[in-house]
């Protein structure tokens, strides 16, 4: 069944739907479409399991507007925040929501502070009474991407 997800993946990738094919763009390492694997792997990790490396798929919601540092990236029916590796490389900052990404690195189940959630809000130009209102951590799945390959 994987195989079958990722073959059609692949196919949209280079279909000729369009006059012109959707351009591959890649960011940080020179990642590959082989093996992408399913999110519940990802997604059954605990909280005593560390992480999991690994290469998934999914569509972005909204990327950092201020540098591009960082991706929400819906997955199934989760929504994962994606940041890159050693502050390596960035995605673009504007025009990604909904195109396709697949994604290079470790997972992991992680609780993110008030303070970098007020500081992510802060990026995404929410209003002060929105980052505001930010006074629990949230307990979710985060993403440090090696490599990312955006169409």
């Amino acid at each position: 069944m994987n195989k079958f997800i990722t073959a059609i993946f692949f196919l949209s990738f280079i279909s000729c739907n369009e006059s012109q094919p959707k351009e591959l763009n890649f960011y940080g390492e020179k990642i590959t479409l082989n093996n992408i694997s399913d999110f519940v792997k990802v997604k059954n990790l605990t909280e005593n399991q560390a992480e999991v490396e690994t290469k998934i798929e999914g569509t972005i919601l909204s990327t950092c507007p201020k540098k591009g540092c960082w991706m929400n990236v819906r997955i199934d029916q989760d929504t994962i925040l994606v940041r890159f590796k050693d502050y390596g490389f960035f995605v673009p900052k504007q025009g990604q929501e909904n195109n396709r990404v697949v994604m290079q690195g470790i997972a992991k189940k992680d609780t993110i502070s008030v303070d970098l959630l007020r500081h992510y809000a802060e990026d995404a130009n929410k209003s002060i009474e929105e980052i505001e209102k930010i006074t629990q951590a949230e307990y979710k799945i985060s993403f440090l991407a090696d490599g990312v390959i955006i169409n």
